[in-house]
């Protein structure tokens, strides 16, 4: 379960900040090996470089790389934190009289970055490469022409559908959660629930006692539930939508 919460709270922040992915690689590229003055700046500071990016790539560019970032944040996180939390629930991280020993949570620690850095390399690799290539006139670095998938291909769909099962995932875990509670608390002779005034209640209460991991309780199961329904449903419309625009033209 640490393996799967860690990776999937990485995956959430991840499409919020791999817009601000795609401007630090650009702006860590540009004047590569270049004395100062000698280059064009395309980007001046983070704010102009989201701007310039917007503009002449397009919005979507600053979303650029977002599959493989989706995925190395969770293979990174997930085996960083799901390994260090492996290690603590086994107890090696305390002494023989139950004292948490700092060596070894350092230790601990160390081997379980290495492990998720090591097999997330190849990843962050793929990554780089997508958010550094931009239109020419903003081109800055290398530039690899990786296609993951050929236009209008039935994986862009599959994989766009798997980042939604992610996000709706994360959005509507808490909700299902208090549903559930709200659906099989008792109720007084009047049908009243004799737990729970409403929703607002129920989650405050669930966050108050459990804390907010509490509100996450059975998010493996969702997302094997919910992820492939999420994931077909969008899928088959796509490719029924595809091709009915094939046929009536």
């Amino acid at each position: 379960m640490d393996f799967l919460m860690s990776g999937l709270a990485a995956c959430g922040a991840c499409l919020f900040t791999n817009p601000l992915e795609v401007v630090k690689t650009r702006m860590q590229l540009q004047g590569e090996l270049r004395a100062p003055g000698t280059y064009q700046r395309h980007y001046r500071n983070v704010f102009h470089a989201f701007i310039t990016i917007g503009k002449v790539d397009g919005p979507a560019a600053l979303q650029k790389g977002l599959a493989p970032a989706l995925l190395y944040q969770f293979l990174m996180n997930g085996i960083r934190l799901g390994t260090y939390g492996l290690a603590e629930a086994g107890g090696y991280l305390h002494t023989a009289e139950g004292a948490l020993s700092r060596p070894r949570s350092a230790a601990a620690g160390a081997l379980a970055g290495v492990m998720g850095a090591y097999l997330g390399s190849p990843i962050y690799m793929v990554k780089t490469h997508l958010q550094a290539q931009a239109a020419s006139e903003i081109a800055v670095g290398h530039q690899y022409k990786h296609q993951i998938f050929p236009p209008q291909s039935w994986k862009v769909a599959l994989v766009a559908a798997m980042v939604s099962g992610i996000a709706v995932v994360l959005a509507m875990t808490p909700f299902d959660v208090v549903s559930t509670r709200l659906y099989n608390q008792p109720t007084d002779a009047q049908g009243k629930g004799l737990m729970y005034r409403g929703i607002l209640d129920a989650l405050l209460q669930t966050a108050r006692t459990e804390g907010v991991f509490g509100m996450y309780k059975g998010i493996g199961a969702s997302y094997f539930r919910l992820g492939p329904h999420t994931v077909l449903s969008l899928f088959f419309w796509d490719q029924l939508r595809t091709l009915y625009n094939t046929y009536t033209k």
